[in-house]
């Protein structure tokens, strides 16, 4: 177990103004977490090894094209957390581990009191369902363009990365795009991107010891800098974050089964009354869940591998 020792403030320079711009515009702020014990070698590779199946995805991609296609699944493939961490440093693979709390729950006490300082600092600001990321990946790894469902912020802890923000609105999200996430019929990393998008993009090079929130759902791409990365995100919901995600999900179910189009996202009114009660409905048949998609695991992480990925006979997870 690590320490759960942490810093009195966690975001270091906040402003009064600060509140005036989250969830509204783009906010990069410093935090006082890039030397935290939650965050060495020894640290991350006890939570490696210590992680379920359920709570961790590895992937591979081609850096050299923008084709989402080329994303690929894997598994850890039995290595010590420290081998594991070897073969990000010298591959091209990230590995995504989700609650890490239920390991270690120092993860937990950091989660909680980074949201209780969020709260203390933005009026009216309330939130549940926190959920914390934790990210590792390998030198010039790319994430590739995608966006995300709750309110989200991402806090560098070592090496470098360039983010690319772009606006939630019109070609850069699409409503169809955003309900087949929603509905799980789509992973995030399938929305439409061109290249011409990131002439419209606000780009941040984040060091560690800063972190970026930016408004919800807006798409975004990362490109790592030449240095192993770690790095967390954190998730929350919201009562208004919950109405928007209704309304995206009682859309998606009338585009996708009744072929309905011009579909209004207002979050007040009948209509919206009408779609909430649609998407409980179907949320609690459990109807749509059928229609989740399974991870096609076809890799393991070799140190001793090219990229450190290594074929393996396919085979079928669902989480």
């Amino acid at each position: 177990m690590t320490t759960t020792t942490l810093p009195s403030e966690i975001i270091t320079n906040w402003e009064p103004h600060h509140a005036d711009l989250f969830s509204k515009h783009n906010l990069r702020l410093n935090h006082a977490m890039a030397d935290h014990p939650l965050f060495t070698d020894d640290a991350l590779a006890r939570l490696i090894e210590k992680s379920k199946r359920d709570a961790y995805h590895v992937n591979t991609m081609d850096n050299r094209s923008h084709n989402p296609r080329s994303r690929r699944e894997g598994e850890l493939g039995g290595l010590s957390g420290h081998e594991t961490l070897e073969a990000v440093r010298k591959g091209n693979i990230w590995i995504n581990i989700q609650r890490p709390g239920e390991v270690d729950s120092g993860y937990n006490d950091l989660l909680e009191a980074l949201y209780a300082e969020f709260e203390e600092r933005v009026p009216g600001f309330k939130s549940y369902k926190h959920k914390m990321t934790l990210l590792i990946s390998s030198p010039n790894v790319t994430v590739y363009y995608h966006c995300d469902i709750p309110g989200q912020t991402l806090w560098q802890v070592r090496g470098e990365k360039r983010v690319y923000v772009y606006p939630a609105t019109g070609a850069f999200l699409t409503q169809q795009a955003m309900e087949k996430i929603v509905l799980n019929m789509a992973h995030e990393t399938d929305m439409p991107y061109a290249a011409w998008f990131d002439e419209y993009a606000q780009i941040f090079d984040l060091k560690p010891g800063e972190m970026l929130h930016w408004p919800l759902n807006c798409p975004h791409r990362v490109v790592n800098a030449n240095v192993l990365n770690v790095s967390f995100t954190t998730e929350h919901w919201a009562d208004d974050l919950r109405a928007t995600y209704a309304v995206n999900y009682a859309n998606g179910i009338l585009r996708q089964k009744l072929g309905m189009q011009n579909l209004g996202r207002a979050t007040s009114g009948l209509g919206y009354y009408s779609k909430l009660a649609l998407a409980g409905a179907v949320k609690f048949s459990g109807l749509q869940k059928k229609r989740e998609m399974k991870f096609k695991i076809d890799f393991a992480v070799d140190p001793a591998a090219h990229g450190s990925v290594r074929d393996i006979p396919a085979y079928a997870l669902q989480k």
